[in-house]
C-alpha cells in the first residue's frame, strides 16, 4: 500500500523526469544545420577560388554524432559568417554530383575514389581539384577544432595564392 509521502515523492520524481526529458529532447532531436551538397565540384571549385577561397567539403555520414558537433559547431557557422564555401556529401549517398572533370558520379562513388574511410572528413581543393592542406579525419578534440579547421583554411589559401 503506497503511504501519502511515498505518492508524493513519486508524483515528484515522475513531473522532474517529464521535465528533465523535455528539456533535452529539443537539443538531441533538432535538426541542426544543414551544409548544401554540391551539383558540380568543377563550378563550386571556380566560385571558390575566383573569391581566393579553397573549396571546402565535407564527408559525412547519416546519424553521425561527430559530423553533427563539426557541422554544426564550426562548418556551418564559416559558411554563413565568412562566406567560405563549404558543402557536405553522404558515405553511401546514390545522389548524383559532377566530379572536377564534371563527369556524373555518386557522392559514395566519389568518397570512394578519395579514399575516405572515416566520417567526418574534411577535405580542402584547389586548383585542378587538388588537396591543399591537409584533411581533418574523424572528431577533433572539441576545444581545439576551430584552431585546426582555421590552420586548415590558412594553408589552403595560401597554397591557392601561390
Amino acid at each position: 500500500m503506497l503511504k501519502p509521502d511515498m505518492l508524493r515523492r513519486r508524483d515528484w520524481l515522475m513531473v522532474a523526469g517529464s521535465t528533465a526529458a523535455a528539456s533535452i529532447t529539443p537539443y538531441v532531436w533538432a535538426a541542426g544545420a544543414v551544409l548544401p551538397a554540391p551539383e558540380s565540384l568543377a563550378d563550386e571549385l571556380a566560385k571558390a577560388l575566383r573569391a581566393g577561397q579553397p573549396l571546402v567539403v565535407m564527408v559525412s555520414l547519416e546519424g553521425c554524432p561527430f559530423c553533427r558537433i563539426a557541422r554544426d559547431n564550426y562548418l556551418d557557422p564559416a559558411r554563413r559568417q565568412d562566406g567560405i564555401p563549404i558543402f557536405q556529401i553522404d558515405m553511401r549517398s546514390p545522389v548524383p554530383v559532377r566530379d572536377f572533370n564534371r563527369a556524373a558520379a555518386t557522392q559514395d562513388q566519389l568518397i570512394r575514389d578519395w579514399k575516405v574511410k572515416v566520417a567526418p572528413t574534411v577535405l580542402f581543393f584547389g586548383p585542378g581539384g587538388k588537396e591543399v592542406a591537409e584533411r581533418m579525419v574523424g572528431g577533433y578534440i572539441e576545444d581545439f577544432y576551430a584552431a585546426y579547421l582555421e590552420q586548415r583554411l590558412k594553408t589552403s589559401r595560401a597554397a591557392i595564392k601561390a
